[in-house]
């Protein structure tokens, strides 16, 4: 098994190699031109199809013609195109739909971030369960070093009585000698 150095050093300079083939990669990848070429107008395409792969692009059925995607507004205005007739990324599904599913799925993702966040909260702070668990183990153990300790008083206080009157069975008494021989 290869220790924890080696183990580092092979990993750093596999990520030395990497970033180096994706630069070179990228590098050889790119075309170098002098003026670049102007980007196509949306108006120029004629179908969903050849539109909505183009995020600056919007198609509208009611009007059946790509117009740019107004930016300055997060949702195209009604006078542009009706949101149930926009489409925008993909031909099969309408901007209104979009937006609704994209909510339905952020809520879904916050509250079950909410739902992590509080189950990881209630389980760093005991439960009341817990807590009256341990209050009731804590009296149980009081009252039994209570009992202990009367016990022990109960049993001199009982050896006392018996040493007095004589009814000790171990050699404590005067006369424990004599009654041996």
């Amino acid at each position: 098994m290869p220790s924890f150095g080696a183990l580092g050093h092979t990993l750093s300079t596999s990520l030395i190699f990497a970033v180096a083939f994706l630069c070179v990669s990228f590098v050889s990848q790119g075309e170098c031109r002098a003026t670049p070429v102007p980007p196509t107008p949306c108006s120029s395409y004629k179908n969903c199809d050849t539109c909505v792969p183009h995020a600056k692009c919007l198609w509208c059925f009611a009007t059946n013609n790509c117009t740019e995607y107004p930016v300055t507004w997060l949702l195209p205005p009604a006078k542009l195109c009706p949101l149930s007739q926009a489409r925008w990324g993909v031909c099969w599904l309408n901007f209104e739909a979009l937006i609704i599913t994209m909510a339905v799925v952020g809520g879904i993702i916050l509250l079950a971030i909410a739902v992590c966040c509080c189950c990881c909260c209630c389980k760093k702070r005991p439960s009341r369960f817990d807590r009256e668990e341990e209050r009731s183990a804590k009296r149980r153990e009081e009252i039994r070093q209570r009992a202990e300790e009367r016990k022990v008083e109960r049993m001199a206080r009982h050896d006392e009585i018996r040493r007095k009157y004589g009814l000790m069975g171990d050699t404590d008494h005067p006369y424990s000698k004599f009654e041996n021989e």
